[in-house]
């Protein structure tokens, strides 16, 4: 199964990013998303409380119900290897994160997951990769550049990269010419405006622009 998931992530490459939408707001997201060709979502662990993290396990487990044969789901923002477990009960197969955390890392291993941690620098994603990363997430992309992950992955090109953070239509291309295998994308794909009022049509069309990139 996980090697499936690895080999999705590098046929799809776009990872949508949805932070802070739950339930049937969410499903209706990735309904519209998964039209325009997004087969990937990333829902967002919030920090602030218990109660938010449990509203991001139930629209995980409601995505993977409604849409589980359609779409891949994963988990983002996890910190800690009991959130790890919390998203795997959930039914997520990959899983996020925001720093290069040897805990969170070798957790996710070991539950079969895969595994994409935070880092910026030469060190740390090398590091991510040691402990057990499956792909590491390059971010902030576009405080760096495309120029960037192409100097990075010249001597790192063992690790497979994602850029995520500021990544649209306009600079995809280059991030993989440079080298990325995959990108995490948000705003380019929808609004919260959108989201608010329903407007699933236009996400779909903006997704399918995104998509017609990759």
């Amino acid at each position: 199964m996980k090697q499936q998931v690895i080999e999705k992530i590098l046929e799809y490459k776009a990872i949508a990013i949805v932070r802070g939408v739950y339930g049937e707001d969410c499903l209706n997201l990735a309904k519209a998303l998964c039209a325009g060709g997004i087969k990937l979502l990333e829902a967002t662990f919030d920090q602030k409380s218990q109660q938010e993290r449990e509203k991001t396990v139930e629209t995980i487990k409601l995505l993977c119900r409604e849409l589980g044969d359609k779409m891949l789901f994963g988990a983002g923002t996890v910190t800690t290897p009991e959130m790890v477990q919390m998203a795997k009960d959930a039914g997520a197969t990959f899983i996020i994160s925001p720093d290069t955390c040897e805990e969170v890392i070798r957790a996710t291993v070991d539950a079969g997951l895969v595994s994409i941690p935070g880092a910026l620098t030469p060190t740390e994603i090398a590091q991510a990769h040691r402990y057990g990363a499956d792909f590491v997430k390059v971010s902030p992309a576009n405080r760096m550049g495309p120029a960037y992950i192409k100097d990075v992955a010249a001597p790192l090109s063992h690790v497979r990269m994602l850029a995520v953070g500021g990544v649209d239509g306009n600079t995809v291309k280059d991030y993989f010419a440079a080298g990325a295998v995959g990108a995490g994308v948000a705003s380019c794909l929808f609004k919260k405006d959108w989201i608010k009022n329903g407007e699933w049509d236009r996400i779909t069309q903006a997704s399918l622009d995104f998509t017609s990139l990759l």
